[in-house]
């Protein structure tokens, strides 16, 4: 993290590095951007800007958010604070904005999530980490990656942390034509009242908790199983109901989210020529200069790293005319059946797609309210690990179908595993219920901090 030299205050807040400052030079990470600076803030962080808070930095990433490890930027790799000596990894893409709030370094800090880059970092870190309903939080400002999937979301300590900052920057924004109108939150609002009288307080009671089972796969470790039961318990404790279900399209979402957010990247950063935007690499002598194709090659191959470059020819493939029905409209095929799984476990109902009479819009089946399951399969990995295996693929597979159907996700920390590394623990609800995932992780802290410490793992 590029930082002022201060110490940190309950107002300062650190901003991941594709998210526009004109501070600081924003380069996503990656020499295509090495040089530039925006003339402009991000809706987030004017929001910010605007509510007192101080911004002290950028944080690094994986290049152009492309990663789960934070280990593809042309900064370094980030290494855990949890434990510096043992070089373990923060999570990707938002590692960088995690380390800077696991160590004390700011109060919160920005971070942008596509697939799981907020959640897994917070997880591997011991923090909280949110990714708000897709739209909730304007995009404006933010270098685009997948823009379907893009969300930008809040890092902190604690969810009394998040809730603050994230109601600064939950606000419509007509700069992105992305953003949710007023009328659309006020409605989930209002369905929200209906559901829950009153706040929690210090008790769940009538709150429904489903676990789907397709969230415990055979590659999750015992002991991330092991914390995901304590937190179920506890909640159980404090009066929730605890529903067994299931999401039978999960086994999909990460095939599905590899092809629709590698498809939008490679349209997204096809801009990137070394003339209208980007670094411009000269050609020299072996460069056969009679096409402009071949002098934006020139550029892109020294520019992109190599996670990039291949997610670019991943995404270029899948929209061919030979491969987009087999593989892009499969996928939105999938996507759709995920959003269909979530909304028939809801009782929330999904204002996004129903517009019917105000009757019809409570759910007549069983269903609940949030679902729980662990945030990630593993605790913090090895830097030293073998970066390259398909393993780091794998790191998102629990936290992408809520990307997939833009719902809102909270990462807790759950205590530690029998490596002694964080584990965390994710909250996720119908669109827009992100007040109710902030007030679950309160009730849930203040549990924690005023009861005995729950049974370690063996």
């Amino acid at each position: 993290m590029v930082a002022e030299p201060s110490s940190a205050a309950i107002r300062d807040i650190a901003v991941k590095d594709n998210i526009c400052t004109t501070e600081w030079n924003t380069t996503c990470s990656s020499a295509m951007l090495k040089n530039f600076k925006s003339p402009y803030d991000a809706t987030a962080v004017r929001l910010l800007r605007n509510s007192g808070a101080r911004i002290v930095g950028k944080t690094n990433l994986d290049e152009f958010g492309m990663g789960s490890l934070n280990i593809h930027s042309i900064h370094g790799h980030v290494i855990n604070p949890h434990d510096v000596a043992e070089r373990r990894s923060t999570g990707g893409s938002s590692g960088g904005s995690a380390a800077a709030v696991a160590s004390g370094m700011c109060f919160a800090a920005l971070g942008t999530d596509t697939g799981g880059s907020i959640r897994l970092p917070a997880s591997y870190c011991g923090i909280y980490g949110l990714k708000p309903s897709y739209g909730l939080v304007s995009r404006h400002g933010v270098v685009a990656y997948a823009d379907s999937l893009d969300c930008v979301g809040v890092l902190a300590a604690s969810a009394q942390n998040v809730h603050e900052v994230f109601g600064i920057i939950s606000q419509h924004d007509y700069h992105d034509p992305s953003s949710a109108s007023t009328g659309r939150r006020d409605r989930v609002r209002d369905l929200l009242q209906q559901r829950f009288a009153n706040s929690f307080g210090t008790s769940l009671h009538g709150l429904r908790v489903g676990v789907p089972q397709e969230y415990f796969p055979a590659e999750l470790s015992p002991a991330i199983a092991h914390s995901t039961r304590i937190v179920l318990s506890r909640m159980q404790r404090l009066g929730a109901t605890i529903v067994p279900m299931s999401l039978p399209s999960t086994p999909y979402a990460l095939s599905a989210y590899y092809v629709i957010a590698s498809a939008e990247a490679s349209s997204n950063l096809a801009r990137y020529d070394g003339v209208r935007y980007g670094a411009y690499v000269p050609p020299d002598a072996t460069t056969d200069v009679t096409r402009a194709a071949h002098i934006y090659a020139l550029t892109r191959t020294q520019n992109f790293g190599a996670e990039v470059r291949k997610r670019i020819l991943l995404g270029t493939y899948a929209l061919t005319a030979e491969a987009f029905d087999n593989y892009f409209l499969q996928a939105q095929r999938v996507r759709k059946r995920i959003i269909d799984d979530f909304d028939g476990a809801f009782a929330l109902p999904n204002v996004r797609r129903v517009v019917e009479e105000e009757d019809t819009l409570l759910a007549t089946s069983p269903s609940v309210d949030i679902l729980v399951h662990p945030s990630a399969i593993r605790t913090a990995p090895k830097l030293d690990e073998d970066s390259g295996r398909l393993d780091a693929y794998v790191q998102d597979v629990l936290t992408v179908p809520a990307s997939l159907a833009g719902l809102p996700a909270l990462s807790v920390p759950a205590g530690t595993g029998d490596d002694g590394w964080p584990v965390g623990v994710s909250l996720v609800g119908q669109w827009g219920s992100d007040e109710l995932l902030l007030e679950v992780a309160e009730v849930l802290d203040k549990h924690v901090s005023s009861s005995q410490p729950d049974e370690p793992h063996r």
